[in-house]
C-alpha cells in the first residue's frame, strides 16, 4: 500500500461504516429501566463506588445535619491540604514537584534530607538510553505528542531487563524512571516534529542534574534554555494542581483498571496516556485556549460585557466557536461551588500576566469566569453550581510561558505520571482481583439464517 494510501476511507467502507452505525442504536430509555449509571456516575455527576484509596481526596459537598449541601472545593494529597502544600513551598526557592510526587507514593511528607535523596534519585534516572533520541524519537514523529509520548513508553519495556517484573521494588523503579523521564520524551518528541515536519532548527538540550522537572522543561525547551524564577515557578505549581485527582478519573481509574490485570508497567501508563489524550480530559486546556482565540477575533470591544455575554450564549446554543455548545474550561463532574485548583492558579496567574504584559487578556479571563456561570444557569438547567476547573487558567498560563500547544497536553501527563505510579503501587499492593463490570446485553436471540437466505443491505 502507497504511503499517501494508508489513511484512505473508500467509499465502499463508507457504505460499511452506515451499516454498522445501524447496529449500534440503543433504546436510550433502556439505560434509565436498568438504572445504568451511564459515565459510572449518577444523575448529579457523582461517580459510581468502584474502589478504595489513600492517596488522595476530591471534597465538593459537607454535611449539615443529614443533608449534604455544596462546598468550595478542596483537594488532599494523603490528607494534606494541596493548598498547605502550595504554601509550604512560598517561603524559601525550592521547587515542590518534587516533594508532593514523594508524598503521594511514600505516604509522607520527606526530610530535607529524603527530597535531597529522592531529587538525585529521579536526576540519576533522567537518562534516555544510548541512540534512543535518535532511533526512537526522531524515527516517524507524529503530529500528536501524546502518541509520540505512548510510543516512546511501550518503547522502553524493550529496554528493561525486568519488564514484566511486577514486584514492588522494581515497579517502584520503573515509576521513578518514566516520572524523570516524561519531560525528555516530551520535549524531545516535539523538537523531532517541529525540525521534521516545520523546518525549524533541532535542539536537544541534554539536562541537568540541578535542575527541578519544571526547570528542565523550560530548559530542554527553549532554545537558550533561560527562564525567570516566576516561570520556573508557576509551571511548578502548575505541575503539583495536575498531579493527582482522586482515583476516579478517566485516565487514573484507567491506571487502576490496566494494572488489575497484573500486566506491565509500560503497557499501564501507555493505556493512562491514551486515556488522558482525550479532549474530554486532558485535552481540555487546548479548547480553552483555541476557545478565547475564537472569541478575541469575533469581539470588537474585549471590555463591554454584553458583547462577551453575548457571544458565550451563542457559544452555549452552538451557534459560535466549535458548535458543541460548551463553555470550556467551566464546570467539573464533582466539583459545584469551586474548584480549588483553579482558585489557588488564579493569584499566579495574575502576577505572571502583570510580568508577561497580559493584563488586558487576564482581565478578559477573568470577565468570563464571571459571567459564564450566570449564562450557563439562564440557559441551561444545571443540577449543581458551575464554577471554573483547573483548564480555565492552565492553558492561559502555557500561552504566557510561550509553550506550544502540542505540549499542553503532555505537560499534564508530566504531572499526572506522579498519581498515576501511586495508584499503580497502590493496586498491585492491595488488591488481587481483576476488574471486571458488567454490561448487560439487551438485544434479543435470532435465529441462524443460511447464506443463501440473508437479504443484501448493501451494495459494494
Amino acid at each position: 500500500m502507497k504511503e499517501n494510501e494508508y489513511s484512505k476511507i473508500t467509499p465502499e467502507l463508507e457504505n460499511l461504516a452506515d451499516l454498522s452505525s445501524r447496529h449500534f442504536a440503543i433504546d436510550p430509555a433502556l439505560y434509565a429501566k436498568y438504572d445504568v449509571k451511564r459515565g459510572l456516575r449518577d444523575i448529579n455527576g457523582k461517580g459510581v463506588l468502584v474502589g478504595l484509596t489513600e492517596i488522595s481526596e476530591v471534597c465538593a459537598t459537607k454535611k449539615d445535619g443529614d443533608q449534604i449541601i455544596p462546598a468550595d472545593g478542596e483537594l488532599f494529597y494523603r490528607g494534606y491540604n494541596v493548598k498547605d502544600l502550595i504554601d509550604g513551598i512560598g517561603p524559601d526557592s525550592h521547587f515542590g514537584f518534587e516533594e508532593s510526587a514523594f508524598l503521594l507514593i511514600f505516604g509522607k511528607l520527606p526530610t530535607k534530607e529524603e527530597l535531597a535523596e529522592f531529587t538525585q534519585q529521579l536526576s540519576y534516572y533522567r537518562s534516555l538510553p544510548t541512540s534512543f533520541v535518535r532511533d526512537i524519537i526522531m524515527k516517524a514523529p507524529s503530529q500528536d505528542m501524546m502518541n509520540t509520548l505512548a510510543r516512546s513508553v511501550l518503547t522502553l519495556y524493550s529496554y528493561d531487563e525486568r519488564a514484566d517484573d511486577i514486584s514492588i521494588p522494581n515497579v517502584l523503579r520503573q515509576c521513578m524512571q518514566l516520572i524523570s523521564l516524561f519531560p525528555l520524551l516530551s520535549v524531545y518528541g516535539y523538537q523531532a516534529y517541529r525540525h521534521y515536519h516545520d523546518g525549524d532548527s533541532l535542539f536537544i538540550h541534554k539536562p541537568l542534574p540541578e535542575l527541578s522537572t519544571a526547570e528542565t522543561i523550560l530548559h530542554i525547551l527553549r532554545p537558550d534554555s533561560k527562564y525567570t524564577p516566576l516561570e520556573a515557578k508557576l509551571l511548578d505549581i502548575a505541575l503539583i494542581l495536575h498531579m493527582e485527582h482522586g482515583g476516579g478519573n478517566n485516565s487514573t481509574f484507567t491506571t487502576h483498571l490496566v494494572s488489575s490485570s497484573g500486566t506491565d508497567t509500560y503497557s499501564v501508563i501507555a493505556a493512562s496516556i491514551g486515556s488522558l489524550k482525550g479532549p474530554k480530559h486532558g485535552g481540555a486546556n487546548i479548547k480553552v485556549v483555541q476557545m478565547f482565540e475564537d472569541l478575541k477575533q469575533n469581539l470588537k470591544d474585549w471590555t463591554d460585557e454584553d458583547e462577551v455575554r453575548k457571544y458565550l450564549k451563542a457559544v452555549l446554543n452552538k451557534q459560535a466557536f466549535d458548535h458543541a455548545g460548551l463553555i470550556y474550561g467551566m464546570g467539573h463532574a464533582v466539583y459545584s461551588l469551586s474548584d480549588p485548583r483553579a482558585r489557588i492558579f488564579r493569584s499566579y496567574v495574575e502576577r505572571l500576566s502583570i510580568e508577561k504584559g497580559f493584563n488586558e487578556e487576564f482581565a478578559l479571563y477573568s470577565m468570563v469566569e464571571r459571567l459564564a456561570p450566570m449564562v450557563i444557569s439562564e440557559e441551561r438547567k444545571i443540577y449543581k453550581g458551575v464554577s471554573p476547573n483547573v483548564d480555565f487558567y492552565s492553558g492561559f498560563v502555557y500561552h504566557m510561558l510561550g509553550l506550544p500547544l502540542e505540549l499542553y497536553t503532555p505537560i499534564f501527563a508530566i504531572a499526572r505520571i506522579a498519581g498515576w505510579s501511586a495508584h499503580r503501587l497502590e493496586e498491585i499492593s492491595y488488591n488481587s482481583k481483576i476488574m471486571r463490570p458488567a454490561y448487560m446485553s439487551v438485544s434479543s436471540r435470532r435465529e441462524y439464517i443460511p447464506m443463501a437466505e440473508r437479504i443484501r443491505e448493501l451494495k459494494l
